[in-house]
């Protein structure tokens, strides 16, 4: 993907708010939908553009799909992700989302499928 291609995607600030949450752990629609507090049809709008772009990839288990950094993104992008995750922890909107990360991590919010998430890790 060209640059131009991928600035532009970035140029939404809720697919940022979800690549900050993903540069942190695999995490499935349900799980982006309560930490950011928008409906499971945007997320996945929003998620469905960064995978076809390459940023992210995704697998199934049971009935949810789980997303993640696409790891040759990672590596072919290494300063721009640098530079988002810098700019990431200096931004309070940012470092909520992570606290509601790590809340809900601890709260089990989707404990239906707790187990699914333990076993992609």
């Amino acid at each position: 993907m060209r640059l131009a291609e991928i600035l532009k995607l970035l140029g939404d600030e809720n697919r940022l708010r979800i690549l900050n949450l993903l540069l942190e752990e695999t995490l499935c629609v349900c799980d982006i939908e309560n930490i950011l507090d928008i409906t499971q049809s945007n997320v996945s709008r929003h998620l469905n553009k960064l995978k076809m772009a390459g940023i992210l990839s995704a697998s199934k288990k049971s009935q949810w799909m789980y997303y993640k950094m696409n790891e040759e993104f990672l590596a072919k992008h290494q300063k721009l992700v640098e530079y988002l995750k810098e700019e990431f922890s200096q931004n309070n909107v940012f470092q909520k989302d992570l606290l509601r990360l790590k809340e809900q991590k601890k709260g089990n919010i989707c404990e239906l499928h707790q187990n699914d998430k333990s076993e992609m890790r």
